[in-house]
């Protein structure tokens, strides 16, 4: 114990155990695909939420249930904002993450045609939205996971090697259940601009960067940025991170809900953004998996 006066605190702060502090800029030096520095992905989560009941982003604060205005918004995603985004993503090119509740397999299976269609890779994220997986018990939190990785196989023909917890939810066994599970990483973490590998009870995990600066619940929800202050913080940090990545390789990645981007007056500002991206060209467009993949090959580090 080390004494402040008459207050008394523990040498050693509580720690998850998961990874070991190593500051960026004393880490090994390699290259993305191509010789490129900086790999840049968009995540775009498809969620669906129980009506009448359960968590959920409120456009206003939460009415009385069941809570139209803040149900009906988010449904304008699945309905609407997700086929504006189809048609941005396809002019522009763009692959994708798309983080998946299950429920939408039931809800609006053609939304999930689409993103099959464009070969976009389908990271697991929960049944719904409207749970916190963190509350639950080791054995339910097992299911979870295991139900998510089966329903998917179903339906998309491989399993899936991510994992994203509805609203970043975890309990202290999450990592390992995952990689007990085979999930090969995770997007939970947002503590580096590199992957990470993450120590579990049965081996190793990726921890991918998923990002809480650009994204778009906490700054627009949250912090009520515009659509134009939202567009802008995509653009500066993408300019500030290729110049960055000059002296370390560099994971940017894009966080974006079809309920809240998908809205016309932030949709116009969003292809300004993504156009910037793709125009400069400098950077490696990809999905999660892929930097999995070049990692577990590659073996960089």
């Amino acid at each position: 114990m080390i004494s402040y006066g008459n207050f008394m605190m523990a040498d050693d702060l509580p720690t998850h155990g998961r990874y070991v502090y190593t500051p960026i800029t004393a880490r090994a030096n390699y290259d993305w695909p191509g010789g490129r520095r900086l790999a840049v992905y968009v995540g775009l989560n498809l969620e669906h939420f129980a009506f009448g009941n359960g968590l959920g982003a409120a456009l206003v604060p939460a009415q009385s249930q069941p809570d139209v205005l803040n149900y009906a918004w988010r449904d304008y995603g699945n309905r609407v904002g997700v086929w504006r985004l189809l048609e941005l993503f396809d002019n522009l090119s763009l692959p994708l993450g798309v983080l998946v509740n299950t429920a939408i397999y039931d809800y609006c299976p053609e939304v999930m045609d689409a993103f099959r269609a464009r070969g976009d890779e389908i990271i697991a994220h929960g049944h719904t939205n409207s749970e916190h997986q963190g509350e639950m018990s080791e054995d339910v939190e097992r299911r979870l996971l295991d139900g998510c990785a089966r329903r998917i196989a179903r339906e998309e023909g491989m399993e899936p090697a991510g994992w994203l917890s509805p609203w970043i939810s975890e309990s202290a066994l999450t990592p390992d259940l995952l990689r007990e599970r085979g999930y090969r990483y995770t997007l939970n973490w947002c503590h580096d601009d590199q992957p990470t590998r993450f120590s579990t009870r049965s081996g190793q995990l990726w921890s991918i960067p998923y990002p809480q600066e650009i994204n778009d619940i906490p700054a627009v929800v949250a912090r009520l940025a515009s659509g134009a202050l939202f567009a802008d913080m995509i653009v500066d940090t993408y300019d500030e991170m290729i110049e960055q990545s000059v002296a370390e390789p560099l994971v940017m990645g894009i966080a974006l809900h079809p309920y809240i981007v998908g809205q016309p007056h932030r949709l116009r500002h969003l292809r300004r953004a993504l156009g910037h991206i793709v125009a400069d060209g400098r950077a490696w467009l990809t999905r999660p998996v892929d930097i999995v993949d070049y990692l577990d090959v590659s073996q960089p580090f």
